[in-house]
């Protein structure tokens, strides 16, 4: 897999399709890596030039010591870009990864032609819950997280019938960086960007998963309310929308971007 240099991290990623076409990037959620894409991946490549990459700390890319701030999280993206030579795209992100994307609208609306934030908030959870959350993943390591993901990632029904899809997700958490892991968490407990949201002028779309436990429907309403060019989409789903329920995830992103 390519890699490139942002800073201190070194970031994996991958691009599908063709250069030529309309560039699309995806950023993954806490945890998770790339191939989390893969229903889009195989969706968009024949009409996007699809780009993956992991987030620091994740999947294959290097997990510098933390804590990061999401400010690190959005420049590592335009350092992606910078490195393909690409001078706008749209992005997609979805719960870490949204957040991602909502910084990226504020901080360099120019690079982005349309933002899609899925399965997120302006603000998720607590401060100190993610503080905690970091120093529990420092001492015991990624196991504990791994065990009780499913539960939250995705409802009963769907975990009960795709337990390979589950078992692969979770197995990829228990085998991330404990450090790249925690060093996002204290990116998570800082990211605040309700009072900024409303500066967004490009073209937004919110995904919410219906199900979701951990960012909610409320939360997309929340920025739906607050971003004058944003629209709306329940899903649904619970937090993972984008494995879930991967038809209706597309066909709501296709009809935005083309739109």
């Amino acid at each position: 897999m390519p890699t490139f240099i942002s800073n201190d991290a070194t970031i994996n990623y991958a691009t599908f399709g063709d250069h030529t076409r309309p560039a699309i990037v995806f950023s993954n959620s806490l945890g998770t890596k790339f191939s989390m894409w893969q229903p889009q991946i195989e969706a968009l490549q024949q009409d996007y030039f699809v780009i993956c990459y992991d987030t620091r700390g994740h999947g294959a890319s290097s997990a510098p010591q933390g804590p990061y701030s999401l400010d690190q999280l959005g420049t590592d993206v335009i350092h992606l870009l910078d490195h393909l030579n690409i001078q706008q795209a749209t992005f997609c992100g979805i719960s870490m990864g949204g957040l991602t994307g909502q910084w990226l609208a504020i901080h360099h609306p120019e690079r982005f032609n349309h933002v899609i934030v899925c399965n997120t908030a302006a603000k998720i959870g607590q401060e100190s819950a993610w503080n905690e959350r970091a120093q529990l993943v420092r001492q015991q390591g990624l196991k504990p997280i791994a065990e009780t993901a499913a539960s939250r990632w995705f409802t009963e029904p769907f975990i009960q019938s795709n337990t390979a899809t589950v078992q692969s997700l979770s197995n990829d958490l228990g085998a991330g960086s404990p450090e790249g892991y925690a060093s996002c968490c204290e990116a998570l407990a800082k990211a605040d960007l309700r009072n900024e949201i409303s500066s967004i002028r490009i073209p937004v779309l919110i995904i919410a998963g219906q199900q979701d436990p951990v960012t909610t429907v409320a939360d997309g309403q929340f920025m739906q309310e607050r971003i004058a060019n944003s629209q709306l989409f329940e899903i649904n789903a619970s937090h993972i929308s984008n494995i879930e329920q991967p038809n209706a995830f597309n066909q709501a992103l296709i009809s935005f971007i083309s739109a």
